[in-house]
Parts: structure tokens; C-alpha cells; sequence
């Protein structure tokens, strides 16, 4: 109980654990804001696209469930004033392998609705493209 009561006046001071981890990491922040723009590219948001983001957040990042939605209000923030192309720029020094599951976390996203739209095939393969990728890569072991 006193744990709780104590972790919860933390983060009125202090604000939210899994928003200040993104806001804390640029990269993670852009990975993120690209996931979700993937989740936007059909014009729709799908209830199946928005439980594979949340996934990735939890599994991939360590971003606790109890945090996405504020994690999102932050993207939608840190969004307008961030461009795709932008996004894209800090993954292009960063090792191939975090570049791969980047374009598995959008395919995964894209898929997750049952319907690929020519607009989500046409991000992903802009971002593969910028990345410096190939679709082979989406289906290849990392590592």
C-alpha cells in the first residue's frame, strides 16, 4: 500500500516512467513514432494494429501497459514536430540489426489488421529503402 501510495506521488513530480524512456531516447522515440504512423498509414486505426504496438512497446522496450497511452499522447506531440523522414535519419547509424527489427515491428503492425493497404506496402518500402534494407530482411534470423 505505502509502495503504491509512494510510487504514484513519484510520478506526479516527476511524470510518467515509460514517457520519460522515450523522452529520454531520441532513437526509441523515433521507432516508436514510425510504429504509429504504420498504425495511420490505411487511415484507419485498427484495434489489432493498436494490440501489436502494444506488444512491441511491452516485449520489445520495457514500456509497462499502464504507460502506453500517455507514450502515445507524447508521440502525437513529439510527431508534429518530427517528419517520417526525419525518424528514419537517426536509425541510419545505428547497426543493422536494430534497423531489421524496426521493419519487422511496421510488418508486424501493417499485418496485424489482415489487409495490406497500398499505402502501408508503400511506407514500408520507403522505410526499407532508407534503411538501407531489402525485404529479404524482414524474413532472414537477425544476428
Amino acid at each position: 500500500m505505502q509502495q503504491g501510495l509512494l510510487t504514484r506521488f513519484r510520478g506526479i513530480f516527476e511524470g510518467d516512467a515509460g514517457v520519460r524512456k522515450v523522452a529520454d531516447d531520441p532513437a526509441l522515440a523515433a521507432e516508436l513514432l514510425l510504429l504509429f504512423r504504420m498504425i495511420l498509414a490505411d487511415g484507419e486505426v485498427a484495434e489489432s494494429e493498436l494490440a501489436v504496438f502494444r506488444r512491441i512497446c511491452r516485449d520489445s522496450f520495457g514500456i509497462p501497459e499502464e504507460s502506453i497511452d500517455a507514450v502515445v499522447d507524447y508521440l502525437n506531440d513529439y510527431g508534429y514536430e518530427t517528419s517520417g523522414s526525419q525518424a528514419l535519419a537517426l536509425f541510419g547509424e545505428l547497426d543493422p540489426d536494430r534497423r531489421k527489427l524496426l521493419a519487422r515491428h511496421m510488418a508486424d503492425i501493417a499485418k496485424a489488421d489482415a489487409h495490406l493497404s497500398e499505402k502501408e506496402v508503400h511506407l514500408l518500402r520507403r522505410t526499407l529503402d532508407l534503411l538501407g534494407l531489402s525485404p529479404v530482411d524482414l524474413v532472414k534470423p537477425i544476428g
